[in-house]
């Protein structure tokens, strides 16, 4: 917030430290700020060493999946793309105006992105804009971060969820949108609670087999339309992509769901405890691999 008071431009452009910004990219994204209702602007992050090893391989389709197809069609459709607070920029003053960040919300692209809305502003995103990144390399690096995601994009939801279903600047659909938007990280630990509890009660002989056979459908049905919506996704922008022979990797993204799913979990209930004992942020800065260059 500091940084943000202190600078005078209009428009703040933000990147991680470890992204390579191509030549040109400061110019495409503030052109995006032209339409006066925009607010934030979002580019298209692309992994750098996506040939490393199997995560690497499968964080780049997962990438792939999430800007070329997921924040491409939300963008296309009217609903919600979402500020990933790199690779994008923001109105400046008008974040100060709303109060800046919330210095207890891990994910403050997240709750940019909401807050933007609920005010009456639009978020971009532009497919075109395009910045390299370092994904995680080892598993250990790859849990945590998931974890601070989940933890702060729940956050957000306890936080933001009802004013924005409450908010008159947003349409029933980007509502709708808004709504998977902030649960989608709880989902998780509903699921893995409702897989335990039914698992409880069929050895209780409490589940008949009528009930038995109409769970497996709702459950069957869940996973047709929403757990595997991210292979749908994948395959599409594998095509799009041109990558033909990324989709031999599909197969491996049920551990990689599997995976995100713990602990998604884990950062679930990191947000449900924060709510009733609120404890120190401590950031958890993710692991960087790429060795320094030598003049």
């Amino acid at each position: 917030m500091t940084l943000l008071k202190a600078a005078k431009g209009e428009i703040a452009v933000i990147f991680d430290a470890d992204y390579m910004p191509p030549k040109g990219i400061i110019r495409n994204i503030v052109m995006a700020f032209k339409d006066p209702e925009i607010g934030a602007v979002m580019g298209r992050v692309i992994p750098q060493n996506s040939e490393t090893n199997l995560l690497t391989k499968l964080l780049t389709l997962e990438r792939s999946a999430g800007y070329q197809v997921d924040q491409q069609a939300r963008q296309n459709l009217g609903l919600i793309p979402q500020y990933g607070g790199t690779v994008g920029g923001f109105r400046r003053e008008l974040v100060l105006n709303l109060g800046g960040f919330d210095p207890d919300i891990l994910t403050e692209d997240t709750e940019l992105t909401i807050k933007l809305l609920i005010n009456g502003w639009k978020v971009a995103y532009n497919n075109r804009i395009e910045c390299y990144e370092e994904v995680p390399e080892d598993w250990a690096t790859r849990a945590r971060q998931v974890r601070r995601w989940s933890r702060g994009h729940n956050q957000v939801m306890y936080k933001y969820l009802f004013k924005m279903l409450a908010s008159t600047h947003i349409s029933f659909w980007a509502k709708v949108d808004g709504v998977l938007l902030q649960c989608i990280y709880i989902i998780p630990l509903v699921l893995g609670i409702g897989v335990l509890d039914a698992i409880a009660l069929f050895f209780m002989g409490e589940v008949q087999i009528y009930e038995g056979v109409f769970i497996f459908l709702v459950v069957a049905g869940f996973n047709v339309f929403g757990n595997f919506a991210p292979f749908y996704q994948i395959g599409t922008a594998s095509l799009v992509d041109g990558f033909d022979n990324r989709v031999k990797l599909l197969p491996f993204i049920l551990f990689n769901f599997l995976f995100n799913m713990i602990h998604s979990a884990l950062g679930a209930i990191d947000a449900l405890i924060d709510q009733f004992k609120p404890r120190e942020i401590v950031w958890e800065k993710t692991q960087r691999y790429r060795q320094s260059q030598q003049p």
